[in-house]
């Protein structure tokens, strides 16, 4: 017999593609997909239940299917995408609590795997270069997506603690980017000039959603506990990022940032919370030694190379040698025809 798998969030769109994704691994035999809301996309042969994980129904969704596996997707970066941070704060938090509880009670569950993120580590200007799986944050989380990852890796540590039969495995993940993906990051560098605080460049490590949803597969089939960075190789300073975008920046003093940031939020043009807006001043960088030697996953793409795949797919594609060249062609061209006619 194959694996059950049920993946929470899959109305988004990296929980869709998961979803898709496992249908075709052999190790798997069905796939259950849970959402307050159905999927726009077609999930194939995925069952779609209608269920909201703060209920306690989740529970009848695991039991009755006899779920062996559980993918929780379903941790709200956006408080727009929620209906507001209270409503963000109740899903992630009090939802994560819920799905635990279940998955405590069925004696059928043998795997978590959850969705994290880099941002548990925070963003201070005494971080260390590279922060591993061990490491406390120097500055904790204070408000947003931040802090609430922070709290659901704590009811999460919580479970392993109370189900040590069960695999338990937590994947924090740099910032998303792809064709597909609309994050605040995403929303930042789609401004038509991107704000940047004067005298900061932070390190960006970005992952590709394509090399997200291959780690989430890889750990869904497999036995692989443990928490895990993962990111692609390398990092990207701020200005190189936009550069490669070829967007115009206007840096701003940093006792500016909070206000102008406010000011963008409630615009609706980029959902920021304030540690978005300290990790755009600080930066941060993870190590991913543990991701190559112990869960054995090498992403496909660099962090370089994942930016590059976004900007063609969304921007104007990234500056590349040959854009300039033809740049460069361009203006020989028209500084030549401006020389004929003042010849002539």
């Amino acid at each position: 017999m194959g694996r059950v798998v049920l993946v929470t969030g899959v109305a988004r769109h990296l929980g869709g593609r998961l979803a898709r994704l496992l249908e075709h691994d052999p190790a798997v035999d069905r796939v259950i997909g849970v959402d307050v809301v159905p999927p726009a996309d077609d999930l194939g042969r995925t069952e779609f239940v209608r269920a909201d994980i703060r209920n306690p129904i989740i529970s009848k969704v695991i039991g009755s299917a006899a779920v062996d596996t559980v993918v929780h997707m379903s941790v709200l970066a956006q408080p727009s995408s929620a209906g507001g941070r209270t409503v963000m704060k109740e899903v992630n938090v009090i939802g994560t609590m819920q799905l635990l509880a279940a998955c405590q009670k069925a004696r059928s569950v043998s795997t978590l795997v959850v969705k994290s993120s880099t941002t548990v580590y925070g963003a201070s200007p005494k971080d260390p270069a590279m922060f591993t799986e061990d490491m406390e944050p120097v500055s904790l989380p204070r408000s947003g997506f931040a802090k609430d990852s922070v709290e659901v890796e704590g009811y999460v540590r919580g479970f392993a603690r109370r189900r040590p039969d069960a695999a338990v495995t937590v994947l924090r993940f740099a910032n998303l980017i792809g064709p597909g993906m609309s994050t605040p990051m995403t929303a930042y560098f789609e401004l038509p000039a991107v704000p940047t605080v004067l005298g900061f460049d932070p390190r960006l490590q970005l992952l590709h959603e394509d090399d997200a949803l291959d780690v989430l597969a890889l750990a869904a089939v497999g036995n692989h506990p443990g928490t895990y960075n993962v990111a692609g190789d390398g990092v990207l300073l701020l200005s190189q990022a936009l550069r490669r975008a070829g967007k115009p920046t206007f840096p701003l003093p940093a006792p500016l940032v909070t206000s102008v940031g406010g000011l963008v939020r409630r615009a609706r043009l980029v959902d920021f919370s304030p540690e978005q807006l300290r990790f755009l001043t600080y930066g941060r960088g993870v190590d991913t030694t543990r991701m190559r030697e112990v869960l054995g996953f090498q992403p496909g793409r660099t962090t370089a190379a994942a930016f590059d795949d976004y900007a063609r797919a969304r921007l104007d594609g990234p500056i590349t040698a040959e854009r300039v060249r033809a740049v460069e062609q361009a203006l020989d061209a028209v500084v030549a025809q401006a020389g004929s006619a003042v010849r002539g």
